[in-house]
């Protein structure tokens, strides 16, 4: 099946303008397990409930907030986050280009593929271009109102882009850094050597599997070939008193409305 686009824009380097789209380069394939009750097996969800009285508070009715002292809170209303959130833009701007030796390897955090939109010749003169001088191609951009550092680069001739940690997220290894007792004499380097000379390798990723999810689907799929529970229709049920009714039909209502809102 052809991947799908999850975003258009256009890599800016001074005057040139590339367009290209954006497709995911990591997939979430790890088995989910859905939480049932265990009287009847049949599904549950989670709600926002307040702390003290346990009451279901409607999502229509959840502010976000930020505590900066204990009890005490800053409300921020979704226009006053609106108003924080950078300028939309379809830019992906290069500031500099790089060796790639010189990025340590713990900036990278998500990586996504860079696909040609229309113009396939300066796409590919600069897949080309980055990849024959190792280098990267720093970049900001602005993605669903979030604003982004990264890398350009190439990869078997196609175009990479990773979004960088932030310099805030980043622990300095200065805090669990052993001072070392001694320098290690010839007699231990020579045995260090020696056992990575033995490891050493062509790294295979296909050979690294995550066994706990293949045991997983593994008895996932023997059970249900033995038996399959379906989930039961639940019943209609009373409710316990008018309480519990009337935050009943005040969720549906809220929740009528907010349809109605979105429609418009």
């Amino acid at each position: 099946m052809t991947a799908r686009a999850m975003w258009k824009a256009e890599l800016c380097l001074d005057t040139v303008r590339i367009p290209v789209k954006l497709y995911a380069a990591i997939q979430d394939t790890a088995t989910h397990f859905r939480m049932l009750d265990k009287s009847d097996l049949t599904p549950v969800k989670q709600q926002m409930v307040e702390t003290g009285t346990r009451t279901i508070v409607p999502s229509a009715d959840i502010q976000h907030a930020v505590q900066v002292e204990p009890g005490e809170y800053v409300v921020i209303t979704e226009e006053e986050q609106e108003e924080l959130e950078p300028s939309p833009s379809r830019d992906i701007v290069i500031r500099q280009v790089v060796k790639r030796s010189g990025v340590d390897d713990r900036w990278f955090d998500r990586p996504y593929f860079l696909g040609p939109d229309g113009d396939t010749d300066q796409y590919f003169g600069l897949a080309e271009a980055l990849q024959d001088d190792q280098e990267l191609a720093i970049a900001q951009w602005v993605m669903r109102g979030q604003r982004y550092a990264g890398a350009v680069y190439s990869d078997q001739g196609y175009l990479m882009l990773s979004t960088f940690r932030h310099a805030d997220d980043m622990a300095s290894i200065d805090r669990i850094r052993p001072e070392p007792d001694r320098a290690p004499d010839d007699r231990e380097l020579k045995l260090a050597d020696q056992l990575i000379s033995a490891l050493e390798d062509t790294f295979d990723p296909y050979a690294y599997h995550d066994e706990y999810q293949e045991r997983v689907r593994d008895y996932v799929l023997k059970r249900a070939a033995g038996k399959t529970i379906r989930f039961p229709k639940a019943e209609p049920t009373q409710a316990a008193d008018d309480d519990l009714l009337a935050s009943l039909e005040a969720s549906v209502t809220q929740g009528r409305r907010g349809g109605r809102a979105a429609k418009k």
